[in-house]
């Protein structure tokens, strides 16, 4: 696909390229973008650490290598809290279905599971151990998407998990860092878990059906690593996760493009949002039983009459949300009721927040922060090119990082003054 300059264009002068061919890439093979880089065919090229040539390739641009900011795009795994389709599955008896379904209704097994997921090296899969962290994400609305006061959105959403337990004493839930993690609050919230579904008549292990599209290197990377950290730290005679490898349709077809709940063909699966705009409620919304543009994804269609949201307790949430957008005079309170919202959401472990996009490895010959960026709408879309600008030689690693301390600093203050200009327009 390729795009020319419109010469007609009112701000043409702020359009450098003249043009800009876009080349479809299927993830296959994982070295044939920086291959072609190196060509010249491409300006720039996200590289692979895991890859078998990678050992080649940071020979030759060892001092090039960058990592882009984290953009808004959050990534989640969750339960089907209400399965109604088996086309994809091991489980072999209606026993085993059963057990599931009333695993991932228990608060003490979710949470179990969430802890027991190690990000760090999920991240490593298509980062490498250099840049395994700086993917990670762990909330659904990104901790600095907003303010309230002098803190960021996130910092407020920690404060009021503390008050669900004291499993949650000292999670910080900053990007670039593994908040949940923990094998020994896995191992102890499994127990109380595994005694209350034994008391059920649940027999473990567990089975988990998680898809994947067997034609993504880096998806069937991810997934093998969260069954492995899952597995290792609950053990395989309590959980297992069975990865349904399949083809990119069929994959599509039982999570994104599944037209309704019961075509969510699934026990555990990812998710993820991008925010449209500057509030929270974008991302939150989601999950709303009303009206929850994700809610698919749990098993449960908007506006669907089942017990079982209740039980979850996906109706007081939702209640939270209402409280909350009902909150039109002051914005801090606003955002703070909203955060309580996000706190409820993560306690009872009804998503497992996991990475960003951005934050990936590459080799560029872009300008560092030519191009335009925002947070949500479409000055921030990958897609967007203006004020884009190209150099000659490779962008060094130094000088990217050197032009991402200003950048930085310009966008916090540019934040600040954003907030502030808010609050102004708020009808008192």
């Amino acid at each position: 696909m390729e795009f020319v300059k419109n010469e007609n264009y009112y701000d043409k002068d702020s359009v450098s390229l003249d043009s800009i061919k876009l080349t479809y890439y299927d993830g296959t093979d994982q070295e044939a973008l920086v291959r072609s880089f190196s060509d010249g065919v491409y300006s720039t090229a996200r590289l692979y650490p895991n890859s078998s040539g990678f050992a080649s390739v940071k020979k030759q641009y060892g001092d090039n290598i960058v990592y882009s900011p984290q953009d808004s795009t959050s990534y989640y795994y969750n339960f089907n809290y209400n399965r109604q389709s088996y086309n994809h599955t091991s489980k072999t008896t209606d026993a085993q279905k059963s057990a599931v379904n009333k695993a991932v209704m228990n608060k003490d097994f979710r949470q179990a599971v969430n802890f027991a997921f190690n990000r760090t090296t999920y991240g490593a899969q298509g980062n490498g151990e250099d840049g395994a962290t700086k993917i990670l994400r762990n909330s659904l609305v990104p901790p600095t998407f907003v303010q309230i006061g002098d803190k960021d959105f996130g910092q407020v959403v920690s404060e009021k998990l503390v008050n669900y337990g004291t499993e949650w004493q000292g999670v910080d839930l900053s990007d670039a860092q593994d908040a949940y993690y923990n094998p020994d609050k896995a191992k102890a919230k499994f127990a109380q878990a595994k005694e209350a579904l034994q008391a059920e008549g649940v027999e473990f292990p567990i089975h988990l059906d998680m898809p994947v599209d067997q034609s993504s290197t880096i998806g069937v990377q991810w997934a093998s690593s969260l069954k492995q950290s899952i597995e290792s730290t609950l053990g395989a005679e309590n959980v297992v996760i069975d990865l349904q490898k399949m083809s990119s349709d069929d994959y599509n077809n039982i999570t994104y493009f599944a037209n309704s709940a019961a075509q969510k063909d699934y026990d555990l699966a990812e998710g993820g949002w991008i925010g449209d705009y500057q509030d929270p409620s974008t991302y939150l919304d989601v999950l709303n039983i009303k009206s929850g543009a994700n809610l698919k994804s749990f098993g449960f269609d908007p506006g669907q009459d089942n017990a079982k949201l209740k039980e979850l307790g996906l109706d007081a949430y939702t209640k939270m949300l209402e409280e909350a957008n009902a909150e039109t005079s002051n914005v801090q309170n606003r955002y703070e009721k909203y955060a309580e919202a996000e706190a409820w959401l993560l306690d009872n472990g009804l998503i497992m927040p996991t990475v960003s996009q951005g934050a990936a490895p590459s080799v560029t010959k872009i300008v560092p922060f030519s191009r335009t960026y925002s947070a949500v709408g479409i000055k921030g879309s990958s897609y967007n090119f203006k004020l884009t600008k190209l150099q000659s030689d490779v962008v060094t690693t130094k000088d990217y990082e050197e032009a991402k301390k200003k950048w930085k600093e310009e966008t916090t203050k540019t934040n600040q003054k954003a907030q502030e200009e808010l609050a102004d327009h708020v009808e008192k």
